[in-house]
C-alpha cells in the first residue's frame, strides 16, 4: 500500500525531471548545428580542397607536357652562357650586341657543316668500299668453309638463297616501314637544334635586357646576388668548355698519330669525331667515338682494330685519373669526385642533357654558396695531414710485434 508523500518533501516525480535537465550551453565550435545541420565552414572547405586537388593536377599535366620545351631552354640557357664571353668582348668593342651574337652562331654553324660534310664523305666513300669489296670478302669466307668442313658451297648458292630468303624479305618490310618513323625523329631533332638556336640567340643577344627585367622585380640586396651568381655561371660554363674543348684537342692529335701510324684513310677526320665525340656526348661518347675508327682500320687490317681499341681504353684511364682532374681543377674548380657525382645525378634526372651541364652547374652553385660559408683557420696537427700521432709513453707497433713474438708480453726484450 502506498505512503503518501510527507510535508514538505517534493515528490520523486517532481524532482527527477528537474534535476535530469543540465544546465544550457551554447553548441561549441565546430559542432553539429542544433537540429544536425552542416557547419558553415565545411562547404567552403570541401570547395577549396576540390579546387587545390584540381590545380595541381592541371599543373602535373602541363609540366609533363612542357618538359620537352623546358629542356630545350635549359639547353639553350647554358649555351648562351658559353658563348657569352665573346659576345660581350665583341660587344665592347663597339659592336652591336645583335651582330656580334649573330657572327658566333654563324662561326659555329659553319665549322659544324664542314665537320658533319667531312664526316660525311668518309663514310659514303668506306660504305661504297666495303660494298665493292664484298664479293671478295664472301669468296674468302667461302674458301675458308670448304676447306675446314670439307663442303662445296658456291657464291651463287649463297647469293641467290640470301635473296629468296624469308627473314630478308621481312626485314626489307620492316625497314620500308621504319622510315617514316626514321624521317619523323630527323625532322623532330631538327625542329628541337632549331627551338635551341633560336632560345640561345635570344638569350645571348638580349642578355642585358634580359638580367634588367630579372632586376627589376627584386630588391637592391637581391639584385647584387642574382648579378653575382650570372657572373659566375658565365665563369664556370666558359670554363668548363674551355676545358672540355683542350681535351679535345689533346684527344684528337693522340688519335690522330695511332691511325696516321697504321695507315688508316681519314686519320685527320677520324681524329676529330673522337675528340669531339668522347668529349662533349657523356657517357657513351667514349664508345662512340672509338667504335667509327675501329670499323675503318678494321677494313685495312683486322689486327688493326684490336690496337686502336687497346689505345682508346689505354688513353681514357690517362684522361681519366691525370688529364681530365688537373684541367678540371683550374678550369672549373671542382673536386674530380664531385664532378663524377654530378654526372650520375645529372644523367639520372634529366639523361644525357643532364649529364652535359651538370658539371658547370654544380661548379656554379658550389661557387655561389662559398661565398656563405664560414671558414676557421685548420689547426697545425700532424693528423690534419693524414699522419697519425703515437701515444706518449707507448710501446710502438713494432716494439708490440717483438714482445708478442718473444713470448713476453710485459717483460723486457731479451738482449
Amino acid at each position: 500500500m502506498a505512503h503518501p508523500a510527507r510535508d514538505g518533501e517534493p515528490s520523486a516525480r517532481q524532482a527527477a525531471p528537474a534535476a535530469a535537465t543540465p544546465p544550457g550551453h551554447p553548441p561549441a565550435s565546430g559542432a553539429v548545428a542544433p537540429g544536425g545541420r552542416m557547419p558553415r565552414w565545411l562547404p567552403r572547405a570541401m570547395v577549396l580542397a576540390l579546387a587545390l586537388i584540381a590545380a595541381f593536377q592541371l599543373g602535373s599535366w602541363a609540366f609533363h607536357q612542357l618538359t620537352g620545351l623546358l629542356i630545350n631552354i635549359l639547353i639553350a640557357f647554358f649555351l648562351a652562357l658559353a658563348i657569352e664571353p665573346a659576345v660581350s668582348r665583341m660587344a665592347a668593342l663597339g659592336m652591336r650586341r645583335g651582330l656580334a651574337t649573330f657572327l658566333v652562331f654563324l662561326g659555329l654553324t659553319i665549322v659544324a657543316a664542314g665537320f658533319v660534310t667531312l664526316l660525311g664523305s668518309m663514310l659514303a666513300g668506306q660504305i661504297i668500299k666495303m660494298i665493292e669489296g664484298f664479293p671478295g670478302y664472301l669468296d674468302s669466307l667461302i674458301n675458308w668453309i670448304n676447306e675446314t668442313f670439307h663442303t662445296e658451297l658456291r657464291r651463287v648458292d649463297v647469293q641467290e638463297g640470301l635473296l629468296h630468303s624469308d627473314w630478308l624479305r621481312k626485314y626489307a618490310q620492316t625497314s620500308a616501314a621504319g622510315v617514316l618513323d626514321v624521317s619523323a625523329q630527323v625532322l623532330g631533332g631538327l625542329f628541337q637544334l632549331l627551338t635551341v638556336g633560336l632560345f640561345s640567340f635570344y638569350f645571348a643577344a638580349d642578355g642585358p635586357r634580359l638580367r634588367r627585367a630579372l632586376c627589376s622585380v627584386l630588391p637592391p640586396a637581391r639584385q647584387a646576388e642574382v648579378l653575382r651568381a650570372w657572373e659566375i655561371a658565365v665563369d664556370k660554363t666558359g670554363g668548363y668548355l674551355y676545358s672540355r674543348g683542350l681535351m679535345a684537342l689533346i684527344s684528337g692529335v693522340a688519335h690522330y698519330i695511332l691511325l696516321q701510324s697504321l695507315g688508316v684513310p681519314y686519320a685527320p677526320v677520324l681524329g676529330v669525331w673522337v675528340g669531339l665525340v668522347s668529349q662533349f656526348i657523356p657517357t657513351i661518347g667514349t664508345y662512340l667515338a672509338g667504335a667509327l675508327p675501329m670499323l675503318i682500320a678494321f677494313t685495312v687490317n683486322p689486327w688493326y682494330a684490336v690496337w686502336v681499341l687497346v689505345f682508346v681504353v689505354v688513353y681514357q684511364q690517362f684522361e681519366n685519373y691525370m688529364l681530365q682532374p688537373k684541367l678540371t681543377a683550374k678550369t672549373v674548380d671542382i673536386h674530380p669526385a664531385v664532378a663524377f657525382g654530378s654526372v650520375i645525378a645529372g644523367t639520372a634526372l634529366l639523361g644525357a642533357v643532364g649529364a652535359l651541364i651538370a658539371i658547370p652547374a654544380v661548379a656554379t652553385l658550389q661557387a655561389f654558396l662559398g661565398a656563405y660559408v664560414k671558414r676557421y683557420a685548420v689547426t697545425d696537427d700532424p693528423r690534419v695531414y693524414g699522419h697519425r700521432g703515437r701515444r706518449p709513453g707507448g710501446p710502438g707497433m713494432l716494439t708490440r710485434a717483438r714482445r708478442l713474438w718473444a713470448g713476453r708480453p710485459g717483460g723486457e726484450e731479451r738482449s
